[in-house]
């Protein structure tokens, strides 16, 4: 552990603003999500995946660490609307923490769903730490091969 720094709470990494302004880290060679000065001290919000399908749309977030219970999704005015809480480990006294990275706190998110999305047909899933969220399109909404047909004269 000779090469762990341990941070105050006055600690300031001096790579921060390398990462904010370039969005990676010039000694790392990693590639670090956008930060802005907003997300240093931001709380946790999980990553979307919105896709189309043929019959529906599939919405789907990581959220580890988040249980069932504290997850709540719901469709309200043409939007879904997934909010829910990712609690901090209890800290005790006389640890000494050399990084602390995760985040927690409360998050909603919030998707504006288009005309053809069935609001009756929607299913939530949770496995694995990974949200999904199917909705169904409206029947009228699907297309439908037209038949041929005769002609009167």
């Amino acid at each position: 552990m000779a090469n762990l720094v341990r941070r105050n709470g006055d600690y300031r990494d001096p790579l921060a603003v390398a990462r904010e302004v370039f969005g990676f880290d010039p000694f790392l060679g990693i590639e670090w999500p956008a930060r802005g000065a907003a997300a240093q001290g931001a709380t946790f919000n999980p990553a979307f995946e919105v896709v189309e399908r043929e019959d529906g749309y599939v919405f789907q977030a990581d959220v580890p660490g988040i249980k069932e219970q504290d997850l709540d999704v719901t469709v309200e005015n043409g939007q879904l609307i997934v909010s829910g809480a990712r609690t901090a480990e209890e800290r005790r006294e006389g640890e000494n923490y050399y990084l602390h990275e995760r985040r927690y706190g409360n998050f909603t998110r919030a998707f504006k769903l288009p005309d053809n999305a069935d609001d009756g047909r929607v299913n939530a899933a949770l496995d694995a730490g990974v949200l999904t969220v199917v909705i169904g399109k409206r029947e009228s909404a699907k297309p439908r091969k037209i038949p041929f047909g005769k002609q009167k004269s």
